[in-house]
């Protein structure tokens, strides 16, 4: 379906090219750019959490990070599902069906796809720390184990998600896409803006 080495490379590749240059969006949306949008909208959480923590911004500053920081959860949401549903459409698209006794995992490749995306910016911001100037041998020491343990979990969890596309391809487990909406998102799902628009009924 697809290399799972090719993917855990490209994400750590992607990571250092974003902090270089900007953003451009595939232009093809195959599996692989699916995978590099969702990355992406985890680089942009990154970066507007550092933000969050800023001790000197303004309240307006916070509350317009907060708002970005929720836009963009709902659409790294969205593309793990967009993953999980590529998945199974080239698993039925190719009449891999599951077995009669197959199970259900509780982690779909879409959600391990993003963990590893998660890792690869954790492993980048992690080795910057290593090669700060401003601070002691005993931080970088420090820095350069979290690395080492950061390595070992991206290595772990890559043949996680290798052993589980080979289990579905083989029909050993199955899976499903439940397609969550995040309520706070949801005009007509979270009080505070339905009450506002008039979109919902008072209790």
């Amino acid at each position: 379906m697809f290399q799972v080495g090719q993917l855990l490379q490209m994400q750590l590749d992607q990571v250092k090219l974003w902090h270089n240059v900007p953003f451009v969006s595939p232009e093809e949306i195959d599996f692989f750019s699916q995978v590099t949008i969702q990355h992406h909208y985890n680089f942009e959480l990154w970066h507007q959490e550092d933000l969050a923590r800023d001790p000197d911004a303004s309240d307006q500053q916070i509350a317009a990070v907060k708002r970005a920081i929720d836009i963009l959860n709902q659409k790294r949401n969205d593309m793990i599902e967009m993953l999980d549903s590529s998945i199974i459409s080239y698993l039925r698209q190719n009449a891999l069906q599951p077995r009669a006794e197959a199970v259900m995992n509780s982690e779909t490749p879409g959600s391990i796809i993003d963990r590893l995306s998660i890792n690869a910016l954790k492993i980048y911001h992690m080795l910057e720390e290593t090669l700060r100037m401003d601070v002691d041998e005993d931080h970088q020491a420090r820095c350069q184990a979290k690395v080492d343990i950061l390595r070992e979990q991206r290595k772990d969890l890559g043949q996680c998600l290798k052993e589980l596309i080979q289990d579905l391809m083989q029909g050993q487990k199955l899976m499903k896409v439940y397609y969550q909406m995040k309520m706070y998102n949801d005009a007509t799902l979270n009080p505070i803006l339905y009450k506002k628009r008039g979109l919902g009924h008072d209790k």
